[in-house]
């Protein structure tokens, strides 16, 4: 009875996730004073792009197809399927380029994330960890601030944020590892061009189970197209896991520049214990 209350609370939190993610298939739309382009200038000469942007359409319960939790729960309830494209523009075929072993300990996350039996077969982002890089640029709203010779980017969503320079600084020593990478950016344009190394790589790429290494690097491309859309492009190369380097590409619309609220993930609850000692539980189970 104690493990099928605490199950129970389990599916309490999924539906209440599932909730809260529900406005991420809505397209947003670009609100308040037209914005001039191409855009102005910041007083050190970067194309002047801040203010809050969000996914055309958000969600990280796969990169193929791109789906939010929300849809997956609405399918999984009212069977409506959504035949949403895949994130992935190259390969052509959408699929992400795994080597076989990669492909094995994928399939097999994807197979035990609605039956975990160890807190590991939990997704990262529903532990509440950081979600990192590229995952936080196609789930939630972002604001993008441009103070001289950086550009910073702050989520309301696990009091994230990420400082990525321009002034052409090495990267930090190889045995640091960071949940959001070690970034170094240029403008080219109004493409900001950024490399990420160093990643911690504890974090997944969605809920049911892509993931890349500590070896790899990332190529992120910010492509303010007008003033009110952002395309953002990450070409991952991992040699450990990948047989070829990939990308995917995540549209992004302008929001209106209010005050974020704050968002603590399960703020004040329990349900990460919760979920981690249940699994345990049932892990040991004869």
């Amino acid at each position: 009875m104690h493990r099928t209350m605490r199950m129970l609370g389990i599916a309490a939190a999924l539906v209440a996730l599932a909730a809260s993610l529900s406005a991420q298939g809505a397209a947003p739309q670009p609100s308040g004073p037209p914005r001039p382009w191409p855009p102005a200038r910041t007083p050190d000469g970067q194309p002047d792009v801040q203010g809050a942007w969000r996914p055309v359409l958000g969600g990280t319960h796969s990169l193929d197809p791109a789906k939010s939790g929300a849809a997956d729960f609405d399918e999984r309830i009212g069977g409506a399927v959504r035949n949403n494209p895949s994130r992935i523009v190259d390969p052509a075929d959408g699929h992400i380029p795994y080597q076989p072993w990669a492909l094995a300990l994928r399939k097999g996350l994807e197979a035990v994330y609605e039956n975990p039996t160890q807190p590991e077969h939990i997704d990262t982002q529903t532990r509440c960890f950081v979600p990192g890089v590229p995952r936080l640029y196609y789930f939630p709203t972002f604001r993008i601030l441009q103070p001289p010779g950086q550009v910073v980017f702050v989520w309301d969503e696990y009091h994230a944020y990420r400082v990525v320079p321009l002034d052409g600084r090495p990267h930090v020593g190889a045995n640091i590892e960071l949940w959001m990478g070690d970034g170094r950016g240029r403008w080219d344009g109004t493409t900001l061009v950024t490399e990420t190394t160093n990643l911690k790589a504890k974090s997944r790429l969605d809920v049911v189970g892509d993931f890349f290494s500590d070896k790899a690097q990332i190529v992120e491309r910010f492509s303010f197209v007008d003033a009110n859309t952002l395309t953002y492009e990450a070409t991952i190369t991992d040699p450990t896991v990948f047989t070829r380097p990939w990308t995917m590409r995540v549209s992004n619309r302008r929001m209106a520049d209010e005050e974020f609220w704050e968002w603590a993930c399960h703020e004040g609850e329990r349900d990460s214990a919760h979920s981690s000692s249940a699994v345990t539980d049932r892990g040991t189970e004869k």
